[in-house]
């Protein structure tokens, strides 16, 4: 059975309407949520990295996944509105609060970076407006190659039918160059009626030119791969991850009492 994954939803400061937002996608059958903090620093007005709050003030209980015995899993993600190459800043300590890291580039100059170099897990596309760049072949599978993942959010093309052109019309240029691969559907979903269920998104992916094997992968697998890749790039590229105990205390072997060797005892009469 498929695990499915909606890694957008807005983060709003009303705890009753987020935790409708989780019931809902519990609901709806999706194992993994996780809550978007958007973060678009901008040069007239100097702002702060938001913190994650802890999600047992937002959510203090978590509801049980529709079709499964376990709740559902909630994560924190920050996303970062790129209008200029120091809004980024891959060593910012504010970004180890969060489970999963994503940029929005608004340049192909930025994208270009999004794609080589910055060290995150997840690449949105714009879907409100028409980009002012095309998709080269070169930085797509340079991110690829990379793990990360582009994303597509289908939320806006409800609210207008502007939106909506510009959804289909951005997110097929998207699979044209990436060929359906290392691509996320999630909803950026705001209130609960804006969610849709795993099997329509599925049939939405079809829509934007995935075929029905990469559209399913994209709810599921996919996603499951963005949260490895989270969990591996805090590590030492994923192969050493230590863990200090707080009970370990060193033990003495058998036989030592604490004296110094026999070779470096003082000699009797020296």
């Amino acid at each position: 059975m498929s695990v499915f994954m909606d890694l957008n939803l807005v983060y709003s400061p009303d705890s009753s309407r987020l935790q409708r937002l989780v019931e809902t996608a519990a609901h709806l059958g999706y194992s993994t949520v996780a809550i978007n903090y958007v973060y678009e620093p901008t040069a007239k007005k100097k702002q702060d990295i938001p913190a994650p709050r802890p999600i047992k003030d937002l959510i203090p209980e978590l509801p049980i996944v529709q079709g499964r015995s376990r709740p559902i899993r909630v994560l924190n993600r920050l996303t970062v509105m790129m209008s200029d190459s120091s809004h980024f800043r891959a060593t910012a300590a504010e970004y180890r609060g969060f489970d999963l890291l994503a940029v929005q580039p608004t340049t192909e100059k930025l994208f270009h970076a999004a794609c080589m170099i910055c060290d995150v897990d997840i690449i949105c596309i714009s879907v409100t407006e028409k980009l002012p760049f095309i998709f080269k072949r070169a930085p797509v599978n340079g991110a690829t190659e990379r793990g990360v993942v582009f994303e597509v959010s289908y939320a806006a093309a409800l609210r207008d039918s502007t939106r909506r052109r510009y959804t289909i019309a951005n997110s097929t240029a998207l699979m044209e160059s990436c060929r359906g691969r290392n691509v996320i559907l999630s909803s950026a979903a705001e209130t609960p009626l804006e969610l849709r269920g795993p099997y329509d998104i599925t049939n939405l992916g079809l829509l934007f030119g995935l075929s029905d094997g990469d559209s399913k992968d994209a709810v599921s697998s996919s996603c499951r791969s963005v949260v490895l890749h989270a969990e591996t790039r805090k590590t030492a590229s994923g192969i050493i991850y230590t863990v200090q105990h707080p009970e370990a205390s060193p033990t003495k072997t058998a036989g030592d009492t604490g004296d110094p060797p026999a070779a470096k005892r003082a000699k009797p009469g020296a």
